[in-house]
């Protein structure tokens, strides 16, 4: 009897070694790749953000100051959508509801009227259809896939940024801030900007892969629009083909972002944000973003 309790400790004391050891190789890559990643970062100017979840195990995480905040851009689009879908689950509308595009806006600052400029919007597509109707839901595809600032600015007076921004808290996104649309100087001047961090975003685009935003439909739906984004010179830029990227990203001078989650052939996932600011070279910046989303997929594919 004593040699059978002897053996089971031994075994059992075998087990938790190798889980031990397991633990310390995961650790070891994750502060390997980390180092990689701050590395690349080192060999351009500017100031970055990444943050990396596994899905299958979310203890696989990798934040680079991720709580540091920047100026969104259009990752601020991705909020607004997520509100749309919840208003219109709510039944305050219908996705299919048209509503009339226009170019006249108030500014946050005084209610001053402000218009989009066609040369600085790169969904200059929907400017063809002011004065006539689109759906709700043809709006956002074209806010999100084509990054239209005239669509997002509509869907803003839609449904209140303050609102978007109300969600995004409820998600534990805490340190987002929708505050505004696109184009409104008077508020820039004043430094009223939405702003992000590289964790809200993993936040967000976590709880819509898992589909708990919302509802599972909605989340369907609000990844087939991600899947369907235009630019993809970043995270999606150098991952083969049969890599699947829900995303979205944001460029103005000086910023360049992606953010979104990644779905490999076999069905396992990962969320990835990358942020930057102060870029002197956009050119070599993104090349380094885009970069850095190879070698977080290589790591990933080859860590099972």
């Amino acid at each position: 009897m004593e040699s059978i309790r002897r053996a089971c400790f031994l075994c059992l004391l075998l087990l938790l070694t190798n889980v031990s050891q397991k633990a310390q190789v995961k650790t070891l890559k994750l502060d390997e790749l980390k180092d990689k990643i701050s590395k690349e970062f080192s060999g351009v100017k500017g100031n970055f953000a990444l943050a990396f979840k596994d899905m299958q195990d979310p203890g696989n995480t990798i934040l680079i100051n991720a709580d540091e905040t920047f100026h969104a851009a259009s990752t601020m689009k991705t909020p607004v959508m997520v509100e749309v879908f919840r208003q219109a689950a709510m039944g305050k509308f219908s996705l299919d509801d048209s509503i009339q595009v226009k170019n006249e806006f108030k500014s946050i600052v005084d209610g001053s009227s402000f218009s989009m400029a066609i040369d600085r919007d790169s969904g200059e597509g929907l400017y063809k259809f002011i004065n006539r109707k689109r759906t709700i839901r043809q709006l956002v595809f074209e806010m999100i896939t084509v990054s239209s600032n005239l669509a997002t600015n509509i869907l803003i007076e839609l449904v209140k940024a303050e609102n978007a921004q109300n969600t995004m808290l409820s998600l534990g996104a805490k340190n987002i801030r929708v505050l505004r649309g696109v184009e409104d100087i008077k508020a820039f001047d004043k430094g009223l900007n939405n702003t992000t961090t590289a964790k809200d975003l993993m936040i967000i685009f976590e709880q819509i892969a898992k589909g708990s935003v919302v509802s599972k439909e909605a989340c369907r739906e609000m990844t087939d629009i991600l899947l369907k984004q235009k630019f993809r010179d970043v995270i999606p830029q150098k991952l083969p083909r049969s890599v699947k990227v829900a995303h979205k990203t944001g460029s103005v001078d000086g910023i360049k972002h992606d953010s979104g989650f990644v779905i490999l052939p076999d069905g396992r996932q990962y969320v990835l944000v990358i942020l930057s600011k102060n870029l002197e070279d956009m050119e070599r910046g993104t090349e380094v973003l885009s970069g850095v989303s190879k070698i977080v997929y290589d790591y990933y594919v080859n860590q099972k």
